[in-house]
């Protein structure tokens, strides 16, 4: 009977290790993911800002020669990122792929324009900087018409720091929300361990010598919890980058590096405070309180 207790106990304790454990790992994992976001902000800012472009719609009978000259002229310039050519025939395909039937066949013409799209760097890709490229090229002969999405450059301009801040304001949240859940495991994990710290002190055990197993405990749980969190980041990280290229992007692996060690401190960090905290409570707890 008091072996089959016993493996009960150990049954139990090895679950208590293992969700914990789990719990940490999930915890940091989130706040790894946090972290992918704030180091990627600023590439999806302008991953957006680089795709609100201008169209440079051109006459019919506008000269190969002369659209050359707008595109050389266009390419020259320190605000324009990419500049593409786009005739009557390639916006007609691409139309009737759109719409799913042939509607130049319909009409007898085609009565769509060759046209140029115009990207711009994303720090110039603002309402003065669309309008000055648009004032560059609206005088050509060739040039029917430029227009861009005004309402959208400045509703982006506009609300981009909006946005930045309100995305730090989370991740802060964010990192307390995580601090807090850390906390709450480890405290409960003591918790359940409360009468065998008194049992120690009723046997003579220092504080020490009671605090060192579960301070061993609470490192080898924050690193495996650690790393369990930043396998599950690489694979994200690797994903990530394979599938949303241009979008999300780590090129500087010592940015990754950094966000891979501030998840493992964290995790070591707050596990070994934590316990300390909730160990310490419990050597100075009264009797009567254990049961509360």
């Amino acid at each position: 009977m008091a072996k089959q207790n016993s493996v009960a106990a150990t049954r139990k304790l090895r679950s208590s290790y293992f969700t914990t454990t789990i719990s940490i790992s999930l915890v940091l994992f989130l706040l790894g993911l946090i972290g992918i976001l704030l180091l990627n902000a600023n590439r999806l800012s302008n991953y957006v800002k680089e795709n609100l472009g201008l169209t440079v719609m051109l006459q019919n009978d506008a000269k190969d020669a002369e659209v050359k000259k707008i595109q050389k002229s266009l390419s020259a310039s320190a605000l324009v990122k990419s500049v593409t050519y786009l005739s009557k025939d390639e916006a007609a395909e691409q139309l009737k792929a759109d719409l799913g039937e042939d509607f130049v066949e319909f009409l007898g013409e085609n009565p769509l324009l060759s046209s140029i799209d115009v990207k711009l760097y994303a720090e110039y890709s603002t309402p003065e900087g669309m309008e000055k490229i648009k004032q560059m090229v609206a005088n050509y002969p060739e040039v029917k018409e430029v227009f861009y999405q005004k309402d959208m450059v400045n509703l982006i301009h506009e609300n981009v720091r909006t946005i930045s801040l309100v995305l730090l304001a989370f991740s802060l949240l964010m990192l307390l929300v995580a601090i807090t859940l850390i906390n709450n495991t480890v405290r409960l994990m003591v918790y359940s361990k409360r009468f065998l710290i008194r049992t120690m002190q009723l046997v003579g055990a220092t504080n020490g010598f009671i605090r060192r197993p579960f301070i061993g405990q609470s490192v080898v749980q924050g690193v495996v919890g650690g790393l369990i969190a930043n396998m599950l980041l690489a694979c994200i990280i690797y994903i990530s980058a394979r599938e949303l290229s241009g979008v999300i992007g780590f090129d500087n692996i010592m940015v990754v590096v950094t966000l891979f060690g501030f998840v493992f401190a964290i995790g070591v960090i707050m596990t070994l405070c934590s316990t300390l905290v909730a160990v310490n409570r419990y050597l100075s707890v009264r009797a009567a309180d254990l049961y509360v």
